[in-house]
């Protein structure tokens, strides 16, 4: 389909959201509003669009940065008024133009191709996007002839009992040939009460002139469902999710409870990993094959890659190599590169860190701002020592190390290979290679210590 574009109005306040950002910035699924209409416009194959902003109109701008064409709505003086705005990147195409919202972000790249086939095939001038509502109270309702075509939109308000009692309603949408939608806008004028410019008039001219109008309507109606507060927020994240969620279990994916499990939009999830109840995965993350996410785990803009185990942990802007275990209760924060047969046991965290393959770090450890060697084994209660107060400082452990319980390693310090680290001790100077290092003060042994002690005690 050639020459296309998109219109998407973005500039209303959104007043009922109650928030500082603008509407349509809000977030379903980890995404903005306008972008998931953006991105539906797109794979409609429409390249050209143009984005309508208004209200904290710098702010949608920084957001969409260089996705879109801009036209500027200074004042909100009604949606006819918006579409006005945009007349100037259309004025000279000859083809068809979608006019959608900006905050309705479940329709899908499908129906807006759907809607444009169907608009050019019946060589509509106009053609309204509809679907049906049990209850349509507050829409305005189509009005067609016998033959189908749509001969008028009556507000809810302005509607007689038989006309209330029809339930394909408006969704506010519409596809134009440019030019009747050009020849449309130049007539509406703002004589109402709310002395605005509205769309709807532009039909309603259309059909006045004769020209052919038609309605096509979407049987699945939350596509279109717009959003003014934060309850339909939520309603519609759940509508996303929903969809989300069933993508991955088609593309192979098992998600044992999808109710408690919530997935952000563009995750990658290879076939037969298996995620538990509870979890969490956000932004940019990938999760390879054979993988088990761990009930309550979060993961965040992290590699997860084939076969690795997640048990009740964070993993936040990490790599986490194959056959890897992971938790329960483990903290991966970020800048973190685990390698391959790597265990990161309980009550662990690792920071800016990189861990070598089949090393372990069992349990009740702290790796801060260090490099971990091959074969490396950090026994319970070891730390990094990587901040003085001021500054970070590095930690080299080289490969096929032993350090031992309870040991803290000063930076910066380098540990070399084949070295052990005796428990307990508290390291501050380079261990050569195949050395071992104790620094602890000597044991000492008082014979009948504890008898004279209590035996003092009771002559005071």
């Amino acid at each position: 389909m050639k020459d296309l574009s998109a219109i998407i109005l973005a500039a209303g306040e959104g007043k009922r959201m109650k928030s500082k950002k603008s509407k349509v910035l809000h977030k379903v699924c980890g995404k903005a509003l306008v972008e998931w209409v953006y991105e539906a416009v797109q794979k409609a194959g429409i390249e050209k669009c143009i984005l309508v902003v208004g209200h904290k109109a710098e702010e949608v701008m920084t957001y969409m940065g260089q996705k879109t064409q801009f036209a500027l709505q200074k004042e909100q003086l009604g949606t006819g008024h918006a579409v006005m705005q945009a007349q100037h990147a259309i004025k000279d195409h000859e083809g068809h133009v979608i006019i959608l919202n900006g905050d309705t972000p479940l329709i899908k790249g499908d129906t807006i191709k759907q809607v444009i086939e169907y608009h050019i095939k019946n060589d509509n001038a106009a053609t309204v996007i509809t679907t049906e509502l049990d209850d349509a109270t507050g829409y305005g309702r189509i009005v067609r002839d016998d033959s189908g075509n749509v001969i008028r939109i009556v507000e809810h308000r302005d509607a007689n009992e038989q006309e209330k009692a029809i339930k394909e309603i408006n969704s506010g949408m519409y596809c134009f040939a440019v030019k009747n939608l050009l020849d449309a806008l130049s007539k509406i004028n703002n004589s109402n009460s709310q002395k605005e410019y509205y769309l709807t008039d532009t039909i309603e001219i259309l059909i006045s002139e004769n020209n052919r109008v038609g309605a096509l309507k979407i049987e699945d109606s939350t596509e279109l469902l717009g959003i003014n507060n934060r309850i339909q927020l939520s309603e519609v994240e759940k509508v996303m999710q929903q969809r989300i969620l069933s993508e991955h279990m088609e593309n192979g994916v098992t998600i044992i409870d999808p109710g408690t499990t919530y997935i952000q939009a563009d995750i990658e999830i290879k076939m037969d990993t298996i995620i538990y109840p509870g979890c969490i995965l956000e932004g940019n993350t990938k999760i390879g094959e054979d993988c088990v996410i761990g009930p309550n785990s979060r993961i965040i803009n992290s590699i997860v890659e084939n076969n690795v185990e997640v048990q009740n942990s964070v993993i936040i802007d990490s790599y986490i190599s194959e056959n890897t275990r992971i938790g329960p209760f483990a903290y991966i924060r970020p800048e973190s590169k685990i390698g391959k047969n790597v265990k990161i046991g309980d009550f662990v965290e690792i920071k800016k860190s990189v861990i070598g393959d089949n090393t372990k770090v069992s349990h009740l450890a702290y790796i801060g701002d260090a490099e971990v060697g091959k074969n490396v084994n950090m026994s319970c209660g070891s730390i990094t020592v990587n901040y003085d107060g001021q500054k970070k400082y590095k930690t080299i452990i080289g490969d096929n190390s032993f350090v031992g319980c309870n040991v803290n390693l000063v930076a910066p310090v380098i540990v070399n290979k084949n070295a052990y680290i005796a428990a307990g001790s508290t390291i501050t100077d380079e261990v050569p290679e195949n050395s071992l290092a104790i620094a602890r003060e000597r044991q000492v042994v008082k014979d009948g210590w504890v008898k004279k002690k209590f035996r003092m005690e009771n002559t005071d």
